[in-house]
């Protein structure tokens, strides 16, 4: 047995592989080590458990099952019924070993709350920790199993999930050569909203040291938006709202019933599709306030933070088959209403884009709504409340579809862990990575490393008079107050929690 493949933890050894994409040939890889017990029989919709020590040495050379789950745009795990259920798992790429103190980055995979998995190829951790990290990636429940409303069952057990694998890096990561007193969080999209919410649950508090979101939604619902949904969910299954009807339900009548929920007819009678229904729940013990509201009092100015968002966010869905259902002005001023806007605001962004068609214009809007005005909103209150925070843009724009994703979100998710040649990268790409590419990829992730390793992403961070950007591009530009003229527009919009 090869000893250097082999960690020995508190409760465990566990064996793992040399990275297959590491250049340097230091990096190791242990694949699907469970940090809790799986999540159903018993443990259906409770918080997760202890998972069962592991017995002799444990092989961890594959990727472990993801949680169950449909599918969604590239790159998403694959789950098919029959499939293994304990899904709650992690995977460690590291070049350091036991006794040294590496920065470690805990990735929390995006996908609209519904889909994803640590082992997507897209979020390979080899160039990221031959840069000095440990590089963990988590498992977690995803769709109605890990965000859905059961009663007498705590919400958030998704987010339940990423605080127990945080638990167990505390406990472990000293045998992979990481530093459990250096812990930075990061995800993107849905993982980004996780890292956000995470900065405001009492019960993360003191697990992680700095926080990275890329492209975080504004999504967050209340508990009785929460039990809305369920009762949708209960009434397509047959069953009563109750914890024992719903455990009793294999995972893919579940499955099934959220196509059903997700897939509606609008007001023209056109069939559609929501990217999503469910979002970290507020009102509880395990949230009990949204995360802009504990920020702005101080409960995270401890967390060093770092994020930003694409130019172009939600080009990425109406691009790729998502009915915007916006042909006119009047749809234009309908559906903007349902974000807050009125028609001064609508006709505010008509003067920042002319040129724009109604539904490209409510596409711009949309990027804005969803992920770009939360992003900056994060960073200035967390400023204010005397947090440490840094902003970025990415404008490079994707060659693909002839040009009209732009920069769509997730565009950066190959750069920042140097995967442009995985399939979503080859995707957004339009084929293999140009040496601008590859350059800027670098810069991203020496930034991402920095910023873990010390707090400072390479730029100023914001102030409570400014609002420094970095411009991520072929040629990056740094912009000492935030240049986008929409700011102005969203001043007094209302992004609390519905």
């Amino acid at each position: 047995m090869d000893d250097e493949l082999t960690v020995h933890t508190p409760t465990g050894s566990y064996r793992g592989a040399h990275a297959p994409r590491s250049q340097t040939g230091t990096v190791v890889l242990h694949q699907g080590i469970p940090y809790a017990a799986a999540p159903f029989g018993e443990h259906r919709f409770a918080a997760p458990a202890l998972p069962e020590p592991a017995d002799g040495v444990r092989d961890c050379t594959a990727p472990g099952p993801p949680a169950p789950q449909g599918e969604l745009l590239l790159g998403a795990a694959r789950w098919t019924p029959g499939s293994p259920l304990d899904c709650l798992v992690l995977n460690v790429w590291s070049s350091a070993r036991a006794g040294d103190q590496a920065p470690v980055l805990v990735w929390i995979h995006g996908g609209a709350y519904l889909v994803g998995s640590a082992s997507e190829p897209t979020y390979d951790g080899t160039r990221l920790a031959e840069t000095g990290l440990v590089v963990v990636g988590i498992n977690y429940r995803v769709g109605f199993e890990g965000f859905g409303h059961v009663p007498g069952r705590p919400d958030n057990r998704g987010l339940l999930d990423q605080i127990a694998a945080l638990r167990w890096v505390r406990e472990h990561i000293p045998a992979f050569g990481g530093d459990p007193g250096n812990v930075t969080v990061a995800g993107e999209s849905a993982g980004a909203g996780s890292v956000a919410a995470l900065m405001a649950m009492p019960g993360a508090r003191g697990l992680f040291h700095r926080a990275i979101a890329h492209s975080p939604p504004g999504d967050m619902v209340h508990t009785g938006t929460a039990r809305l949904v369920s009762e949708r969910f209960a009434q397509t299954l047959g069953v009563p709202l109750e914890a024992e009807a719903l455990a009793a339900l294999p995972p893919e009548k579940i499955l099934e019933a959220t196509e059903e929920v997700l897939t509606r007819t609008d007001a023209d009678g056109r069939r559609t599709r929501s990217m999503t229904c469910f979002a970290p729940v507020v009102g509880g013990p395990e949230l009990p306030e949204a995360p802009l509201e504990a920020i702005a009092r101080g409960e995270a100015s401890g967390i060093d933070l770092l994020t930003g968002h694409n130019l172009h966010e939600y080009r990425l869905f109406s691009e790729l088959g998502q009915n915007v259902g916006v042909d006119d002005e009047q749809a234009l001023q309908r559906k903007c209403s349902r974000l807050g806007l009125g028609p001064d605001e609508v006709a505010a962004y008509r003067e920042i884009r002319p040129e724009l068609s109604p539904r490209d214009l409510y596409v711009h809007i949309m990027g804005d709504a969803v992920f770009g005005e939360f992003t900056l909103r994060l960073a200035e209150t967390h400023a204010a409340a005397g947090g440490h925070a840094h902003v970025f843009r990415l404008t490079l724009e994707s060659p693909a579809l002839r040009g009209r994703l732009g920069a769509c979100h997730a565009l950066d998710l190959p750069f920042a862990f140097g995967t442009l040649e995985s399939e979503l990268g080859a995707f957004l790409l339009g084929g293999e990575p140009a040496d601008t590419h590859r350059a800027l990829s670098r810069r991203l992730m020496n930034s991402w490393h920095d910023f873990a390793a010390t707090g400072d992403a390479g730029w100023p961070p914001v102030t409570t008079g400014a609002t420094p950007v970095k411009i991520w591009d072929e040629a990056d530009e740094l912009h000492s107050h935030d240049p986008s003229p929409a700011r102005e527009i969203w001043r007094g919009i209302d992004l609390a929690p519905k």
